[in-house]
């Protein structure tokens, strides 16, 4: 196993301290804390970190490159209760590789993707949970699909039967304030249901806005540096 690069109370007092912070904005916005999944991104850290992280109960981690994410999977092997998050943006020909990591899928934008990830089942009958990722902006180069598209979406991958939608992920554009972001959330997650009734999760909020991702409905959070420290430096 890679060294841990820093003493495990370092860790496990951000650890603390985040979990601390998404309680009192859970607690702010009427909502109960218990009700919110923290996924831990570990993106450029070693397994190592996977496993300390695991040790301090973190079960839920994410990653973003599928390359990378295959062999952290790999690397740290099965444990009991683990869910590994795929949160990057997916590609059709990497979609056996990520399928065969994942727990879940946030960023289903567009059918081709969900059709990939389909065709990508293993013969045992096991069913993928998935996130319809929404564009919050009026730029076609990012990710997500229209906002206008997302009813379309949502019925087509409904309609694939290893697939589970369990509803909408977004991310916040840089120029515009987190909480003017997220207002649209609750009327996108309302048009997935109107699909897929229980289609309830909303994966919105990483480090910098999580507290207006918790305001306007977000169930599953996206935390980063904010745990994990600065990632490491990469030759």
């Amino acid at each position: 196993m890679t060294p841990s690069l820093e003493p495990g109370e370092a860790l496990s007092g951000r650890l603390a301290d985040v979990d601390a912070r998404i309680a009192a904005a859970a607690v702010a916005a009427g909502r109960d804390p218990a009700e919110l999944t923290r996924i831990v991104v570990t993106k450029f850290h070693p397994a190592a970190l996977v496993e300390e992280l695991y040790a301090l109960g973190v079960r839920d981690m994410g990653e973003n490159r599928q390359q990378e994410f295959s062999a952290k999977v790999d690397e740290v092997g099965p444990l009991a209760g683990l869910r590994w998050h795929f949160i990057g943006q997916a590609q059709t020909n990497k979609a056996r590789a990520i399928r065969a990591a994942a727990s879940v899928v946030h960023s289903v934008d567009r059918a081709r993707i969900a059709d990939a990830l389909h065709a990508a089942a293993a013969d045992d009958g096991s069913i993928l949970d998935v996130l319809l990722q929404v564009n919050l902006t009026d730029d076609a180069g990012r990710g997500g699909t229209a906002a206008g598209d997302l009813e379309a979406l949502a019925a087509h991958v409904a309609g694939l039967a290893t697939l589970r939608v369990r509803g909408i992920m977004a991310v916040a554009p840089l120029d515009v304030p987190p909480a003017r972001a997220f207002e649209s959330l609750p009327a996108l997650s309302a048009t997935v249901r109107h699909v897929v009734p229980d289609a309830s999760w909303i994966s919105a909020g990483m480090t910098a806005d999580f507290a207006e991702a918790i305001a306007a409905g977000a169930t599953h959070l996206r935390i980063g540096s904010a745990i994990t420290g600065p990632r490491p430096e990469r030759g």
